[in-house]
């Protein structure tokens, strides 16, 4: 049986074929990582990044392919998590777009699909690296093009395009010197590959009628620490009105139409698509705003409110209602970690950090939770960031996230917080400040591996100071030593260290106090921050 062209239902199926073989490879991915630490977690970061995308696919009704791979998109962007996951939603994201008004596609089409995916993702870093998965993802698409001129076998094709990414992820080490050097090949790429695998593999189930069935292997929920507390405020108001809709229409120009609002204000978000896009904007002219949105379309829920009066109105509210004008969510994982953020003023403390990663959704909910018309929002880890930058694209708030990477980083950032000024004067203030702090990290090693001419045997400590690798021993006091003695300069005046659940307060005591001898000119602090997998986190200042 040849099945010579796709649709919605036959979608589904490689989509279910595919996620199955990530669940079952999972471990392996998160294994595939360059510090032989306990946090790998690509393969499970994409994996539930497409168990929630597959999931909303499975609900469509249609037998057409856009509406499904739609639904794949949507589910995806709001599950992703971890850089890979982003990238991974980004990928669906652009297939689906490629797909757009589609009822059923052939293997020229999947193959364009799979190169506008590519090029969203690469849209979607910054700084593009090769050697990772956008490199396998691009060499697939290539692949899946020189397969489509020759067959129009899907099953053959989708083999010849899965022999292109296979190969690709095989020169990822050569690319990435510190993939060679950990004799590892990229985890994300490998994640993708797997995929391929896994539709291939649907495919020839489907071609001997054999089905298959969607087995969830998901983790539970991530709980979070919501805890709010009531503050006086004032603001600075440069623009007084703030102006909200949603504007419908074909091909809205998203970029044009930042660029046009810009001028007239600050706070400017533009997200949706070119049918359906959201407008927020801090303005003193709303009806140039909406002249502007006009030109492309039809507005409904068209918003404008004064947010000087507002501003006056707050100053009244009692703190029963708990509603201030700016609030924070961070995320972190500890007990006293999550109890420090809440002290400092954080609202919403979402439990995540190394191999535990919040979806985008995730987030989003937690700045919803907020009652603030505007949030700060702290990832803590750069495995979070992509996913904090998309969830803030997808709220109906303005929202600011601020690129802390560790939780020192975040605790420095609040230090500088002012609940009494604007949130873009804010998040300004509390990004200038992430470099002026330190961070170290103790962990212990999951396999033998060299890295940096560094020889590190399964079950040693481990030290890394702003994820470089700096000290190994057998000895968690002769490690903490070594670490320190990397990161203190002649500027340092505070060492703070958090010990984690894997040691008592009285373990973390004898350990910290043979450090006073050799740093006897600094204050030197010791909380608990009940993290796992990390011995201790160390902020050095």
């Amino acid at each position: 049986m040849h099945l010579y062209s796709t649709d919605g239902e036959q979608m589904k199926y490689m989509l279910v074929g595919a996620v199955n073989l990530l669940a079952l490879n999972k471990s392996e991915i998160d294994a595939l990582n360059v510090f032989p630490v306990p946090d790998g977690d690509t393969g499970t970061n994409m994996y539930l990044t497409m168990l929630a995308g597959v999931k909303q696919a499975r609900q469509v009704e249609s037998g057409r392919i856009s509406d499904v791979t739609t639904a794949l998109a949507r589910g995806c962007l709001m599950g992703a998590r971890g850089n890979s996951g982003v990238i991974l939603s980004q990928i669906f994201s652009g297939f689906a777009y490629a797909l757009e008004g589609f009822n059923s596609a052939g293997a020229a089409d999947i193959a364009r699909a799979f190169a506008s995916g590519a090029e969203a993702a690469y849209r979607a870093v910054g700084n593009p690296v090769e050697g990772t998965i956008l490199t396998v993802c691009r060499e697939t698409a290539v692949g899946l093009e020189k397969a489509a001129v020759r067959s129009k076998d899907p099953v053959r094709v989708f083999v010849l395009g899965y022999r292109a990414a296979s190969r690709a992820l095989a020169r990822t080490p050569e690319q990435l010197p510190v993939l060679r050097e950990a004799g590892v090949v990229d985890a994300g790429g490998q994640g993708l590959v797997v995929i391929l695998e896994g539709i291939i593999q649907a495919l020839k189930d489907a071609a001997a009628r054999r089905n298959i069935e969607l087995f969830d292997l998901a983790a539970s929920q991530q709980k979070e620490f919501i805890g709010s507390r009531s503050r006086d405020f004032t603001t600075d108001i440069e623009f007084t009105y703030c102006t909200e809709f949603i504007l419908m229409g074909r091909n809205i120009p998203m970029d044009t139409l930042r660029q046009e609002l810009s001028p007239y204000g600050d706070c400017l978000l533009v997200v949706g698509d070119d049918q359906a896009a959201k407008v927020h904007i801090h303005s003193n002219h709303p009806g140039l705003v909406l002249e502007c949105g006009l030109k492309y379309g039809a507005m409904q829920s068209v918003q404008i409110s004064n947010m000087e009066e507002q501003s006056q109105e707050v100053r009244r509210i009692t703190t029963a209602t708990e509603s201030k004008p700016l609030g924070v969510v961070a995320v972190g994982v500890g007990e006293g970690i999550a109890t420090i953020l809440q002290s400092m003023g954080v609202d919403a403390v979402i439990e995540g950090g190394q191999s535990m990663n919040p979806s985008a959704e995730q987030l989003l909910d937690a700045v919803n939770s907020v009652n603030a018309p505007a949030v700060i929002l702290l990832p803590n880890n750069k495995n979070i960031l992509l996913t904090a930058r998309q969830a803030a694209a997808m709220a109906d708030k303005e929202v600011h996230v601020v690129p802390a990477v560790s939780i020192p980083q975040a605790f420095a950032a609040l230090l500088v917080y002012n609940p009494y000024a604007a949130a873009v004067e804010n998040a300004a203030k509390m990004e200038g400040v992430l470099s002026e702090v330190k961070t170290g990290e103790v962990t212990m090693a999951v396999r033998d591996a060299v890295i940096e001419g560094q020889n590190i045997v399964k079950g040693n400590f481990i030290g890394i100071a702003d994820d470089q690798l700096v000290a190994v021993s057998r000895r968690l006091d002769t490690l903490l030593l070594d670490l320190l003695q990397a990161m203190v300069d002649e500027d340092t005046g505070l060492l703070t260290l958090y010990y984690g659940a894997g040691l008592t307060g009285a373990e973390a005591q004898e350990v910290t106090g043979k450090l006073e001898e050799e740093f006897a000119g600094l204050d030197i602090e010791l909380h608990y921050g009940g993290q796992p997998l990390y011995k201790f986190i160390v902020s050095v200042e």
